[in-house]
């Protein structure tokens, strides 16, 4: 259940003529942060249920629904009895909706990172005003991650040279290198063959020597029907031979339709990258119902548990490690070592969901573990199914 950060944005290394471009990009990428982040907290801020407003003894009646007000607060709607009007109070709401969530976020995040099956299940069981919502601190969170994680330096795609049509990146190069090994190993044989054969026909032949050649050759003539295997998988150079041929097989259902997505990708590498991208920043929220059949093979027997507790579990879930991203990448910016950011990032995900399993659904330690193996199982097949999204959407016209 993790959250990759795709939103990111395209950078060339500056020239001599580049170094201005350079500095705008910088600047426009810090102002799209900005404004991620504001999106964000403002979109949270819609989901999560709260009074527009501050409070103060209302009278008359409420400017929203019209009911006779008798407090601070509407009974019936629950909006505050005195409105803002002023542009400092809009300024304050603004910071509001962003970072205070009424002030329940100070209540949910330390029981998120600490305690995320008690908070999982006292959400469940109705304690929801003490809370951030799961949707609303998920979106804000989401919002935050792309926001922040795409601008810091290490967290950016390189560029599109695998997409490029006459180039094909990885792949050239891998052909290259197995077309290399096997001709070494080609000439590895035709000489091994021939001292072999000259220590044979010496008057004191030695036994030991030609066991060893032996032995060696029999291993580069392995060596070599695995290099030669390996470069048949790769797929073979078109006829011009500066790119590769993609083919559907005959009469396979679909199989024009391949071709004609990958020509597509190939025409257009830039705009794929960025469907991608834009794809995973606003389609993220898709993990959640792809999670929830795996969540549910977990507790097939168990009444008590339904698919709205895995929909709550998995969200909280979602919101962690995207908040963990955000922090673990913060962190690698300013300097820990990346040996440290890598051990946190495999320790503290399975950890956590270990906690969240044992406190949300009351189980044994056995019964945590257990089923965190297979939720780990599970979390590559949601991913899987979450990138051949990405990149159908990426393809689609």
């Amino acid at each position: 259940m993790s959250a990759i950060s795709v939103s990111t944005s395209i950078m060339v290394a500056p020239g001599s003529m580049g170094r201005g471009k350079l500095i705008a990009s910088r600047v426009m990428g810090e102002v799209d942060a900005a404004g991620d982040i504001v999106t964000g907290g403002l979109m949270a801020r819609a989901v999560e249920p709260g009074a527009a407003g501050h409070g103060g003894d209302g009278h008359g009646a409420c400017a929203n629904c019209g009911t006779a007000l008798i407090g601070s607060h509407c009974h019936a709607c629950g909006q505050a009895a005195h409105v803002h009007r002023t542009l400092g109070a809009y300024g304050h709401d603004l910071l509001h909706g962003v970072f205070h969530f009424e002030g329940k976020i100070w209540a949910t995040l330390p029981m998120l990172a600490l305690k995320p099956g008690e908070l999982t299940r006292r959400y469940i069981a109705g304690e929801r005003a003490k809370f951030v919502s799961p949707i609303a601190l998920f979106l804000f969170s989401v919002f935050l991650m792309f926001a922040i994680v795409a601008n810091l330096p290490g967290w950016k795609f390189g560029g599109d040279e695998w997409l490029k049509p006459g180039l094909t990146g990885g792949m050239a190069q891998a052909r290259e290198k197995l077309v290399e090994q096997r001709k070494a190993a080609d000439e590895a044989i035709v000489d091994l063959s021939a001292e072999i054969k000259a220590e044979q026909a010496d008057a004191e032949p030695d036994a030991n020597k030609i066991a060893r050649l032996q032995r060696k050759l029999t291993e580069t003539v392995e060596s070599r029907r695995g290099l030669r295997h390996a470069e048949n998988i790769l797929p073979a150079p078109t006829a011009n031979g500066d790119d590769f041929d993609v083919k559907a097989a005959q009469g396979s259902p679909g199989g024009s339709w391949l071709v004609a997505k990958w020509n597509h990708i190939r025409e257009n590498p830039k705009l794929t990258l960025y469907k991608i991208k834009t794809s995973a920043y606003k389609f993220s929220w898709a993990l959640i119902p792809i999670s929830l059949p795996f969540l549910w093979l977990l507790f097939p027997f168990r009444r008590d548990v339904g698919l709205y507790d895995h929909a709550i579990f998995a969200t909280y879930s979602l919101t962690f490690m995207s908040l963990l991203v955000i922090v673990l990448a913060v962190l690698g910016a300013v300097g820990l070592p990346s040996w440290l950011i890598v051990l946190a990032a495999f320790a503290i995900p399975p950890f956590h969901m270990y906690r969240q399993l044992k406190g949300a659904y009351g189980l044994s330690r056995g019964g945590a573990v257990w089923r965190l193996a297979w939720l780990l199982f599970f979390i590559t097949m949601t991913t899987t199914l979450f990138v051949m999204l990405l990149l159908y959407l990426g393809a689609a016209d």
